[in-house]
């Protein structure tokens, strides 16, 4: 309401101030007709300054603030990938008897180019996970991950999350399989349906950890070229990779 009575009266102001100037442009030029032809005009004109400020000026200047926005974004996402994500990504190939084709498929990164990123991005859910939490080492994930909940949290407290939802909803999924993991105080036995539960959560995380790193690659490769380098030297889904240029 203050705020609402603040905008009433500073519209008022303005309307008691134009119709001031105009009375003392008549009482010293005595001229209406000049008065009430400007008037018009300047109505007129009105619509097309609305059009201006609100569908072309307000346009440009939502999509510059929202590329900033992604951006900061994609430094968020950077920083996820070098502290967890890339580290995470070898733990659940571990689990996944699929996994020397998925790395077949997604080897060679510095070869790509952007129509391949953007063919195995679309076709990634398509891919065939076999996860099985049995072969691979459930405790060391679980430490892994409770190592880093800090980290995470101070990632999901990043107001600019929220513009990128599938981001979100990786580190949702990170989270609850951290849960999964960390309330089971022995995770060498239990009930077959148990593990069947921890694989789904681990392919859940692990699909959209593979999905989200090869969108945030491709804006490395077409922005940045020389992380592009880098992390395409270090592509945990290659195994012939080698930090070292050659």
């Amino acid at each position: 309401m203050k705020r609402l009575s603040w905008q009433i009266i500073l519209g008022l102001i303005l309307i008691f101030t134009s119709a001031l100037i105009y009375f003392i442009h008549f009482l010293i030029f005595r001229d209406t007709y000049h008065i009430f032809i400007y008037l018009l005009g300047d109505i007129a004109f009105t619509p097309i300054e609305v059009l201006l400020v609100t569908l072309i000026i307000d346009r440009v200047l939502s999509l510059r603030e929202k590329r900033s926005t992604l951006e900061k974004l994609n430094m968020v996402i950077g920083a996820f990938y070098s502290e967890v994500g890339l580290k995470l990504l070898k733990y659940f190939l571990c689990f996944d008897i699929s996994a020397d084709e998925i790395k077949k498929e997604l080897s060679f990164l510095q070869k790509w180019s952007v129509k391949d990123f953007d063919k195995i991005i679309k076709s990634i859910d398509k891919f065939k996970y076999t996860v099985n939490c049995k072969i691979g080492n459930l405790n060391e994930l679980k430490g892994f991950l409770i190592k880093k909940r800090q980290f995470l949290l101070r990632l999901l407290e990043n107001p600019n999350l929220l513009e990128h939802e599938k981001f979100t909803e990786l580190l949702w999924a990170v989270f609850h399989l951290t849960e999964e993991l960390e309330y089971r105080k022995d995770l060498s036995s239990g009930p077959d349906s148990d593990f069947e539960h921890i694989s789904g959560d681990i392919k859940r995380a692990y699909i959209l950890v593979i999905s989200e790193w090869l969108k945030y690659v491709k804006h490395l490769k077409l922005n940045y070229p020389y992380l592009y380098s880098l992390i395409s030297r270090i592509n945990p889904l290659d195994e012939n990779a080698s930090i070292i240029v050659t």
